[in-house]
């Protein structure tokens, strides 16, 4: 559709869209279809999936955008295939082998003695491959430029790391497995740190993110049918992450004019909440300053219309 045609178009209310993307695409792809089939370029998305990855993207539209903040750094549950007895250099299937090792003789007990070492805090280095930015440019950047990557290990929580089936095939291991983790942790790391610690290599070949916080893929739109998707408001979608905090309409209208609420901090959690009008309508986030409640992002005028 030509730029002049959807110039007239009304903006779309500001909510957040929950999209199934497929393979093949990137995130930044979902969001540019996005904005052609909402008619606004306002629009950005929770936690990057890479092209070879499936499954949820949290996608925030016009001044829902801002909650976006308060999703990315929610747990997360993936599905997932591990292939042992194959390393790759991207540690996925996108990648070249670079080393190929018999796994036959690898045992159910050595591979579930190595998850469990794999399971709880963890210190975890980011695959070389990945979007972590380094003095400025994408670690895989670098990477296909043929330039040295060191990335900092950093520490992630892996709360479940099941395997749901075991397939052997002459020498590999195609595991299946479900792992619910902290924000920041990188399943293909998992999946190389697994085949290393077993001393066969190994690497992903599927992915599928089915949960981000509170949100699923039960209520994900394809992403060519994003234009018909119901999106959550953002006060259904605040609720969610934040947790509830009932203003007045009094209270509403000072917090909007950037003013504190004396003594409602009595009422208040010690973690920041979304504030809800008696309308239903979301204020803005609020958190405790000592005996007042203040306003930790107002919400823009559309959003509370």
């Amino acid at each position: 559709m030509p730029a002049h045609a959807r110039s007239d178009r009304p903006k779309p209310p500001p909510g957040v869209v929950l999209v199934d993307k497929p393979g093949g695409m990137t995130s930044h792809d979902v969001v540019a279809r996005a904005r052609r089939a909402l008619g606004t370029r306002k629009i950005g998305h929770a936690g990057t999936l890479d092209p070879m990855a499936t499954g949820l993207l949290v996608l925030g539209v016009e001044g829902a955008t801002r909650l976006l903040t308060f999703i990315v750094g929610l747990d997360k549950t993936y599905e997932a295939t591990i292939r042992l007895g194959v390393a790759t250099d991207t540690d996925d299937a996108d990648g070249e082998i670079v080393e190929a090792v018999d796994a036959a003789g690898i045992t159910r007990a050595q591979i579930d003695a190595r998850i469990a070492g794999l399971t709880g805090a963890i210190s975890q280095v980011p695959s070389t491959y990945s979007a972590i930015k380094v003095d400025g440019r994408r670690a895989y950047d670098l990477a296909r430029a043929g330039e040295e990557v060191e990335l900092k290990a950093r520490e992630v929580t892996v709360s479940r790391f099941d395997v749901v089936a075991e397939r052997r095939a002459g020498a590999v291991i195609d595991l299946d497995v479900v792992v619910d983790c902290s924000s920041g942790t990188y399943i293909r790391s998992l999946a190389r740190d697994l085949g290393a610690a077993l001393g066969v290599g190994g690497h992903l070949t599927a992915l599928r993110r089915t949960r981000i916080g509170p949100f699923g893929l039960d209520a994900a739109a394809d992403a060519d049918a994003i234009g018909d998707a119901t999106p959550l408001t953002p006060a259904a979608a605040a609720v969610a992450v934040l947790g509830r905090f009932a203003v007045t309409a009094d209270e509403a209208r000072d917090l909007r004019h950037g003013k504190r609420l004396e003594g409602a901090a009595v009422r208040l959690p010690s973690v920041p909440a979304a504030a809800i009008d008696p309308e239903g309508v979301l204020v803005g986030v609020v958190e405790k300053r000592g005996a007042d409640v203040k306003s930790a992002m107002n919400m823009p005028e559309e959003a509370s219309a």
